[in-house]
């Protein structure tokens, strides 16, 4: 097993292209060719889950915060995070991080909130734009089932929870094969008339090169015709945050608690609010106070995300509860995320979850 193979997976999941600019997710230190001998998942990397590695014979740490987000300049054994990467390397362990690609996605950090809390009609809070693409091509028309196979093979068609999603329309194409050419019918020389089925699918932008080679690969023409079209569509299965309904509306004071239990916080900062019951939640695991009006005009009757500032409390005119549960609370749960993916492709692999609890905050009760 290779760092590749664990990587690939991760991958397919929260592609690296959906990580914001200014991130750094992906392969932080080693090599994809490494040899893997076991899989530990984390929040975050620090002394002392390295150490953990070690003794639990782990060579890929896989967090949800990268251990790097700027360039270094120097390395020093008694400064952070310079310590914690002088000791990967010291160890052979490579670390990897799925960060805000892994936010990006619905089923991602905040989706996982929605899950722990058992929040039914989970949505995206703000889908992303400009994500999608269509695909249009040309083909016999007894060739067209077969095509379209190809194409959804490859990932194309997926419309949000429909798959298999195509259009095809029928028509004439025309086409004349120069020297050194070999139609898939029709002579060298000589215009060809062909009834074709027009192909129509879309995609999300990152599995473009796989839809286009598996485009060629199935498709008969030696040159194939095709386009590729950018929609300003929002695309539901990728964005920022998300929504949620509860089976049963809760007391806010209830509610609370329930937040308390699940996410293990110390203490939840909160607004007081005007709803009595709750019943549709927004979350977003992290800083999250950008996402406030997004929230409030979604009609959340309370917005569940983290490290928000004095002022940020005041932007609800307590139309909508605003709950603070701290920024490790709220990914938390992150780690059995990534923990999962990994056994759900390759059950009999050493994959384990970190006993170290890396939040740096403390609550004084």
């Amino acid at each position: 097993m290779k760092v590749a193979h664990i990587l690939t997976v991760l991958e397919q999941f929260a592609p690296l292209s959906l990580q914001e600019e200014w991130d750094n997710a992906g392969l932080i230190t080693g090599s994809e060719e490494l040899e893997c001998t076991g899989v530990l998942c984390a929040l975050d990397v620090t002394m002392e889950v390295v150490a953990e590695a070690v003794v639990k014979r782990c060579n890929l740490i896989v967090t949800h915060h990268p251990l790097l987000f700027k360039g270094l300049k120097k390395l020093r054994s008694d400064a952070y995070p310079d310590a914690v990467l002088l000791q990967a390397l010291r160890h052979g362990i490579a670390l990897y991080a799925a960060h805000t690609n892994l936010d990006n996605v619905v089923n991602g950090v905040s989706g996982k909130m929605a899950q722990m809390l058992g929040l039914k009609e989970i949505r995206v809070l703000v889908p992303a734009e400009g994500m999608l693409r269509k695909l249009v091509t040309f083909v016999p028309e007894n060739k067209a089932e077969e095509l379209r196979d190809a194409l959804f093979t490859g990932g194309a068609g997926g419309i949000g929870n429909y798959s298999e999603c195509s259009f095809t329309s029928e028509g004439t194409g025309s086409y004349k094969a120069g020297e050194g050419a070999s139609p898939f019918v029709g002579e060298v020389g000589k215009q060809h008339l062909e009834e074709e089925s027009r192909i129509e699918v879309v995609f999300p932008f990152y599995l473009q090169q796989q839809v286009v080679q598996a485009m060629i690969a199935a498709h008969p023409y030696e040159e194939v015709a095709y386009d590729i079209i950018m929609l300003n569509n929002p695309y539901p299965a990728l964005g920022t945050g998300v929504t949620g309904f509860l089976q049963d509306p809760l007391p806010v004071s209830e509610f609370l608690q329930v937040l308390k239990k699940v996410f293990g916080t110390g203490v939840i900062r909160h607004t007081a609010g005007r709803v009595d019951l709750v019943r549709s939640v927004a979350l977003c695991g992290g800083a999250g106070a950008f996402l406030i009006p997004t929230a409030l005009a979604s009609g959340a009757d309370i917005f569940v995300t983290s490290d928000l500032k004095y002022h940020d409390f005041f932007e609800t005119k307590e139309r909508m509860i605003l709950s603070d549960i701290g920024h490790y609370e709220s990914e938390q749960f992150s780690i059995e995320l990534l923990h999962d993916l990994i056994v759900q492709k390759f059950p009999t692999f050493a994959v384990q979850k970190t006993a170290v609890i890396t939040n740096p905050v403390r609550y004084y009760l």
